[in-house]
C-alpha cells in the first residue's frame, strides 16, 4: 500500500501535463550518449516542451480516459515522452531533427490534438512548419497580389505624368 501513495504524485504530475499538452510524442531514446540527451533535452526545453522519461505502468495510468490512452500499445520497453504544450509539433520537429543525428532516438508513436499517429505519421507531423511561420506564409500569400496591384497602379500614374 506505501507503494501506492509514493506512486500517485508522480501519476498527478503527468496528469497535469496531459492536461495542459497539445500533443504528446513516445520515443525509445536506447543507445544515446550522454551528450546527445543533454544536447536533445537542451533544445526541448528551449522550446517549451516538457521532456521526461516514466515509468511505463505510471504512464498508462495517467493516460487513461483521455486522447493520450492511445499511446498505450507503445508502452514497452524504455520510453521518453515529449509533451508539447503550447506547440503542438515542435516536440516532433526538434526530436526528428535530433534523430537524424542520433539515428538511436526512434519515433513511437504520437498524439497531437486527439489524433493518433504511428512513427511514420510522427515524422510527416515533425515537417509541418511551425504556426508563427504558416502564418507567415499566408500573410505573405495574402499581401502579394495587393503589392503587385500597387506596383501596376503607380506605373501607370507615372507612365501618364511623362505623357503629360
Amino acid at each position: 500500500m506505501a507503494k501506492v501513495e509514493n506512486k500517485q504524485p508522480i501519476v498527478d504530475e503527468i496528469k497535469g501535463y496531459v492536461a495542459d499538452a497539445k500533443s504528446a510524442y513516445l520515443v525509445d531514446y536506447r543507445g544515446l550518449t550522454v551528450e546527445q540527451d543533454t544536447a536533445l533535452r537542451k533544445q526541448l526545453r528551449e522550446a517549451g516542451v516538457v521532456y521526461k522519461v516514466y515509468k511505463n505502468t505510471m504512464l498508462s495510468r495517467a493516460f487513461e480516459g483521455t486522447d493520450f490512452a492511445q499511446l498505450a500499445p507503445h508502452l514497452e520497453g524504455p520510453t521518453a515522452i515529449a509533451f508539447g504544450i503550447d506547440d503542438a509539433t515542435a516536440p516532433a520537429r526538434i526530436l526528428n531533427n535530433v534523430a537524424k543525428t542520433a539515428p538511436a532516438l526512434e519515433f513511437k508513436g504520437g498524439v497531437v490534438e486527439g489524433t493518433y499517429y504511428d512513427a511514420e505519421g510522427v515524422k510527416l507531423v515533425a515537417n509541418i512548419p511551425s504556426r508563427e511561420v504558416l502564418i507567415s506564409k499566408l500573410l505573405g500569400s495574402l499581401q502579394s497580389p495587393i503589392t503587385n496591384f500597387a506596383r501596376v497602379l503607380k506605373q501607370i500614374a507615372e507612365k501618364n505624368e511623362e505623357v503629360a
